[in-house]
């Protein structure tokens, strides 16, 4: 499969240490995929509005004032092991 990326698999653990705290790395899931957030001054601490990152947001987008589309903006660096 050339030109496919295989993307790397993180449990729930793992991702849990990218929270911006424990590591410097800021993550958060959404729909099985992981997304680098690090860059996104609206998540410097790791937190954004009552969301954390280190988490699967996935069931928290519905309440949040935007779409999903707002992920598009973020590198994707794994996906979510099930």
């Amino acid at each position: 499969m050339q030109g496919l990326e295989v993307l790397k698999e993180y449990t729930r653990g793992q991702l849990a240490l990218r929270n911006g705290q424990d590591r410097v790395e800021i993550w958060c899931a959404f729909q099985g995929k992981i997304y680098d957030l690090s860059e996104s001054r609206l998540w410097i601490i790791g937190k954004h509005y009552e969301h954390w990152a280190g988490q699967d947001l996935t069931r928290e987008l519905p309440e949040a004032p935007h779409n999903d589309s707002v992920f598009r903006k973020f590198k994707i660096v794994g996906k979510l092991k099930e």
